[in-house]
């Protein structure tokens, strides 16, 4: 018999069966789940089950993150009725307006931990395998049976590994790992597998390197995807952790569905054209593209790091266009406001929004006229997502975004590098 993939041990592990192999049906029982501002929707579901109370409040997690500050009088509503909840249930992991997006918020308060499995009502809960856990999204349905029987029932899926090798070139990012992979095998390239990495390149990726991974494989249609926690993830997480955890690793003679290399010395940077995220070409292929707005955010890119990327393009330099630059958390906003990275953005031209989701799926904040054009760190750019059906966005690392906002045209950084 082979070994065991990092899927197969960590889902067995919350299942509380000794092994488990692709394909078998499992009824597991996750460490944390979270929800949003759909937390509200699935209150109604949850009580129609004729359940009262939620399981394991405990094991709870709700981010007030995807319409913040409240655009309308029914987000509003939504967001005083889940307040309520949250009081009525005693849930002590509430994160209000302005701490940030779920993903980024539940890594930096370490409530989900490596070899662990967290299930969240949101299709990018991928995210959580930059330290090494299973992060999975379900639908509304599915996050209500949690809250009443604290289990759910599953396919242990097939895993495939995309080993990394080589090292990162000047201005370009995970981002472009992960828009290259996509645009190469399609974005039903991962779909219902665990998407494991593997090689020598991921020990020089920093924290805020690491979950772009991850996170963009809900573009390539995975269930979930995993990278192997390493010293900088261990101490990442040991101020923050509450409770001990045994980090999960799959076996060197595991068996994977297949295995893709990449040297990503030799990748440059890349832009998903519209209206899907394998739609990839050279960005330096695209100059004479015009747009209309630049955006900088979400879950995927609105971390530190991708403020400085920014900043270290927009240093001494205006942009030409609307550029709106939203962090994914408070966290994230205090550290570029402390080292003088926000004045760059904003001596710039850019504008600051609210730590949260921002214009990515359409609500507020950035919402495109019809027929304007986006450049944007986003995960996403399928027709209409970002509000406006007659609109086109563009997906790009944060370097390319900084560079097309200055020209208004979509641009390679490497001239803003040098």
């Amino acid at each position: 018999m082979t070994g065991y993939t990092f899927a197969e041990k960590a889902l067995a592990r919350a299942a509380g069966v000794a092994s488990a192999r692709a394909g078998d049906l499992l009824d597991v029982r996750p460490d944390v789940i979270f929800s949003h501002d759909n937390t509200a929707a699935i209150r109604k579901t949850f009580l129609q089950t004729g359940a009262q109370r939620i399981l394991h409040p405990e094991r709870v997690c709700i981010t007030l993150d995807h319409a913040v500050p409240a655009p309308t009088t029914d987000h509003a509503l939504n967001h005083a009725e889940i307040r309520a909840w949250v009081a009525e249930q005693g849930i002590r992991h509430f994160f209000e307006v302005g701490r940030g997006i779920c993903h980024q918020v539940i890594s930096e308060e370490a409530l989900v931990l490596p070899g662990e499995v967290i299930f969240g009502s949101d299709s990018h809960t991928p995210h959580f395998g930059w330290m090494g856990a299973f992060g999975m999204g379900v639908g509304r349905t599915e996050m209500a049976a949690l809250w009443a029987v604290g289990e759910l029932w599953l396919r242990v899926p097939e895993s495939m590994r995309v080993t990394l090798t080589g090292a990162l070139s000047p201005g370009v990012t995970t981002k472009d790992v992960s828009l290259h992979l996509i645009g190469a095998h399609g974005i039903d390239g991962g779909e219902y597998r665990s998407v494991e990495f593997a090689g020598d390149a991921l020990d020089a990726l920093s924290i805020d390197e690491r979950s772009v991974l991850p996170n963009m494989m809900a573009e390539f249609g995975a269930m979930s995807a995993y990278m192997p926690p390493n010293q900088r993830v261990f101490d990442y997480l040991e101020a923050k952790r509450q409770r001990n955890y045994t980090p999960l690793y799959p076996d060197a003679d595991a068996e994977y569905a297949e295995d893709i290399h990449i040297d990503i010395g030799s990748l440059r940077p890349v832009v998903a054209r519209p209206h899907q995220p394998d739609n990839v070409a050279p960005a330096g292929d695209l100059y004479g593209e015009v747009v209309q707005q630049a955006f900088l955010g979400t879950c995927t890119n609105g971390k530190y790091e991708d403020l400085v990327a920014a900043a270290r393009v927009l240093k001494g330099r205006r942009v030409s266009i609307r550029t709106l630059v939203i962090p994914s958390s408070a966290e994230a906003l205090k550290r570029a406001a402390a080292d003088g990275t926000l004045s760059i953005l904003l001596e710039a031209g850019a504008t600051i929004g609210t730590p949260g989701c921002g214009p990515c799926m359409g609500n507020h904040m950035g919402v495109p006229a019809p027929g304007e054009a986006t450049i944007s760190s986003a995960n996403r750019n399928f027709k209409g997502r970002m509000g406006t059906s007659d609109a086109s966005i563009y997906l790009a690392n944060p370097y390319v975004v900084a560079a097309s906002a200055i020209t208004g045209r979509i641009t390679d950084p490497g001239e803003f590098l040098s």
